[in-house]
């Protein structure tokens, strides 16, 4: 009889080695061995595969000068302790932490006859770690280390994957038309998949007619899928898992279950790791080990994919089996795998829409007090804007129309306001072209702030530029109102730099950006003392402006609040 050994190592590595019939082989850690394991718990020479005929025997040892002498940690068949064995098709032997199984070789297949559908890769070792469990929504998550019974799929194995005819003969055999049969379901109801969720933006409904789809393809008991927790940028921050959609079938009848048991450890694996993961026998596997939760609720078999895109992996989509004389296999990874991805795809997709749409809400509010480049700052990186309230060094610019109230009191309300709006659109403009923020609008006046919520050495300078700017301006404004039938406007302005708090101020309801504090108080005392087309600013603005703007010293000013005159310095701008 022809056979061979399948060969399971500690570090998941598999591989075979085909047994020819009066060859004897040696079994061990050292280089020279016939058959050679990665294993720290395998001698440097272990044991024998010797053969009577067709027949092949495992024996516990080697020779050496003519005796045998037996290994340290023995070798075990189907479980049990053997010095000898006849193996048999089937027989599980275990040497060390290798597994090695002995199997009849099949003849080999024609070529290019069917395709090669797993990288199968095993996760040895039980490591004998406690159970933890976490409840989420009657979905718990049990820690265990991975066992020996899992077979990995990668997303480019299932993007790859194709179905193919033998070369040799133009007709199929039994199993390529099994194979086909069996594909073309699959693509059916992944046909019916991407016409239903093509146009939903509920990821609960999303994930909805995942659940549902894998259950008609695939003999799943329970189906949980599972959205990660994300960062403020869209990024994963852990592996923290979230179920959006859970389901059951119990006597062919769906229903939702109220405490569902899962595996952590095989949920982070496969969302570190990038790989669709089978489990063949929750019962013999090392990572159920102790995991009460799990082995009571009569798990055979389990299949976890990811919700794997190129940017993002967005969760995980996990199934089960109990019945305890059936497992999946690996066409049901396949048709679980391919609904994962293109269950992400939809979801990426919605996740994008939606952020777009914060975005743009975001930037409309954004860019009605601060320049477009601070609002795409923002937008890129949120978390360099601090929000709640910060301490900065800022200027800040008030600015007042003179004798407006005479004005309001004689003319018509709709007049009143069209000026206030050609007014207020022309300071604003000139306030972002200086880099400044737009505060606030204060009935005829308004307030900036220069160096927040970015900061920068010029701050303080630009202040002073917006202020010259704005009454230049005002003069050309003036011309225009005049030939539309207003009257002449002329407005003061103060400024002051100094320390100020800066951030979100008011409720849960309803909050503005803004500053507060003794420098905002004093530019609005110097805008008070300020005459129609004067600007006055304190000596400490003139200072972190680099003293380049020329001024006329005024007589010390006496302000509420402050024992000492407070400097005052007129620009000369005309």
């Amino acid at each position: 009889m022809s056979a061979l050994l399948q060969i399971t190592e500690p570090n998941g590595r598999i591989w075979e080695t085909n047994l020819v019939p009066g060859t004897v082989y040696s079994i061990g850690r050292a280089k020279e061995n016939d058959i050679v394991l990665n294993d720290r718990r395998v001698s440097r020479k272990h044991a024998r595969v010797t053969s009577d005929g067709d027949r092949f025997t495992i024996v516990d040892g080697y020779f050496e000068n003519g005796n045998l002498i037996r290994s340290v940690n023995h070798v075990f068949v189907n479980g049990a302790p053997m010095l000898e064995k006849k193996l048999e098709p089937g027989d599980a032997i275990i040497i060390g932490e290798s597994r090695l199984e002995f199997k009849a070789a099949e003849a080999p297949s024609p070529p290019d006859t069917l395709p090669e559908f797993m990288n199968r890769v095993v996760s040895g070792g039980n490591y004998g770690a406690e159970t933890v469990a976490d409840t989420t929504e009657g979905v718990n998550y049990d820690d265990k280390p991975l066992g020996h019974t899992q077979v990995q799929l990668s997303a480019n194995e299932i993007i790859g994957r194709q179905t193919h005819l033998s070369i040799e003969s133009t007709v199929a055999t039994a199993e390529e038309v099994k194979d086909l049969r069996r594909k073309a379901k699959m693509l059916e109801l992944l046909y019916e998949m991407s016409k239903s969720i093509g146009t939903v933006f509920d990821l609960k409904e999303i994930f909805q007619k995942a659940t549902d789809l894998i259950f008609r393809g695939t003999p799943a008991d329970r189906v949980v899928a599972l959205i990660a927790d994300e960062t403020i940028d869209g990024k994963i921050l852990d592996f923290s898992l979230f179920p959006i959609a859970v389901r059951t079938r119990e006597a062919s009848t769906d229903k939702v279950t109220e405490k569902l048991t899962i595996s952590r450890t095989i949920t982070q694996k496969v969302m570190r790791e990038k790989v669709a993961l089978l489990s063949q026998d929750a019962k013999t596997d090392a990572q159920f080990s102790g995991a009460e939760s799990i082995v009571s609720q009569g798990v055979r078999s389990t299949i976890c994919a990811p919700l794997i895109t190129e940017s993002n992996v967005h969760g995980v989509l996990y199934a089960d089996r109990l019945d305890p004389f059936a497992s999946f296999s690996a066409d049901h990874l396949e048709m679980i795998s391919a609904v994962a991805a293109q269950t992400a795809v939809t979801v990426e997709t919605v996740k994008a829409h939606k952020r777009l749409a914060r975005e743009e809400v975001a930037r409309a509010n954004y860019s009605r007090f601060m320049p477009e480049y601070v609002v795409k700052q923002l937008l890129e990186n949120p978390n360099s804007f601090r929000l709640g309230g910060v301490n900065q060094l800022v200027t800040v610019l008030f600015a007042d129309i003179r004798g407006f109230t005479a004005f309001s009191e004689k003319a018509k309300p709709e007049k009143v306001v069209g000026l206030l709006n050609r007014y207020f659109s022309v300071m604003t403009d000139i306030i972002f072209e200086h880099g400044g923020t737009l505060d606030k609008y204060i009935g005829d006046g308004l307030m900036a702030i220069f160096g927040a919520p970015t900061a920068t050495e010029e701050d303080a300078l630009n202040a002073v530029k917006a202020a010259v700017t704005m009454q230049k301006r005002l003069a050309t404004l003036n011309s225009e109102l005049s030939a539309e039938g207003y009257g002449q406007i002329s407005i003061g302005i103060g400024l002051h730099t100094g320390e100020a708090t800066i951030g979100y101020i008011g409720s849960d309801k309803r909050s503005e950006y803004t500053a507060i504090g003794d420098t905002v108080n004093l530019a609005s005392r110097l805008e008070s003392n300020a005459v129609g087309g004067q600007i006055l600013m304190s000596e400490a603005t003139a200072a972190a402006s680099g003293n380049l703007i020329p001024v006329n010293t005024l007589e010390p000013l006496t302000v509420k609040n402050r024992v000492q005159p407070v400097d005052v310095l007129e620009v000369r701008w005309s």
